[in-house]
């Protein structure tokens, strides 16, 4: 199985053009789609999940014509907004058994059994009978995974799933989602790209509707071998070094910005080889240097 993307654009009423002639071959398993805010990203999400047309293009999963038999898909297909609305008074057990049976599982019982088992996995089976109103915004989330996996799905699309997440159940979702992903396509969409390199097997980065890197996060990264060096220098020394050097990245340590800069050849004056990393990758990407 393998999601199939050619040539897909779509420009909004006012001008702005979200897609631009992207293609893409997604296999199974889990796939990084990095880009800052406004790249399209989310735009190609909501395509590949049905809930809007583009101008142009074609999407094939397996042998579906997603765009054609959207509802053949949404049966295959497991979607995690940013953001989700609920019943706010609904329990989280019934809402999801609600989910399932428009997923399609019609017994009564297998429904109960779903249900229950994804609540467990979810960590949500202690409060399953709590209204979602009453769930914090962890919990909310933990909902939202649980509702994407009903129906074991073939397609699973998330949009930043960890917001609201603390660090253990952070690392929790995320095994959850390396596990699945051994069995069905994973598109994640997150702004933590070392996420990305620890998780994804293959990457993509989108900036401005136009795809600009396809392919295995290891294999970017060895591009900028030689490529990435790094100095610590004086606040004060911050605008000059941004004029002179092409900087790829800017952080405080210890009081003081420590920089990446990317150069093709050998920096002297105090600058030392640094080892790249995807963020490095990321931000040369979307400046065009390399």
């Amino acid at each position: 199985m393998e999601l199939r993307i050619e040539n897909l654009s779509k420009t909004y009423k006012n001008g702005v053009k979200a897609l631009d002639n992207v293609s893409l071959t997604i296999p199974a398993g889990m796939y990084g789609l990095l880009g800052p805010n406004g790249a399209g990203k989310s735009t190609l999400m909501r395509t590949l999940a049905t809930l809007q047309e583009p101008d142009t293009g074609t999407v094939i999963l397996g042998d579906i014509d997603v765009l054609k038999y959207k509802d053949e898909v949404r049966r295959r297909l497991g979607y995690l907004p940013q953001e989700f609305g609920v019943y706010p008074r609904t329990s989280a057990q019934d809402m999801l058994g609600h989910i399932a049976l428009l997923k399609g599982i019609a017994k009564a019982r297998e429904r109960k059994e779903v249900v229950g088992w994804m609540l467990k996995r979810c960590n949500l089976y202690d409060d399953r009978k709590k209204a979602l109103t009453g769930f914090s915004g962890g919990m909310r989330q933990r909902f939202g995974i649980a509702q994407a996996l009903i129906g074991n799905p073939q397609l699973l699309i998330v949009d930043e799933p960890t917001a609201g997440l603390d660090p253990g159940e952070r690392n929790r979702f995320y095994n959850l989602l390396a596990e699945i992903g051994e069995q069905v396509i994973v598109i994640l969409s997150t702004h933590i790209v070392e996420d990305v390199t620890d998780l994804c097997t293959n990457t993509a980065i989108i900036n401005k509707g136009q795809v600009l890197y396809q392919g295995r996060p290891q294999d970017a990264i060895a591009q900028l071998n030689g490529r990435i060096w790094q100095i610590s220098i004086a606040k004060s020394e911050l605008a000059s070094y941004e004029q002179r050097y092409q900087v790829v990245s800017s952080r405080l340590v210890g009081g003081r910005p420590f920089l990446h800069v990317y150069s093709p050849v050998p920096l002297s004056d105090g600058f030392a080889p640094s080892a790249p990393d995807l963020e490095d990758v990321f931000f040369t990407k979307i400046r065009s240097w390399n």
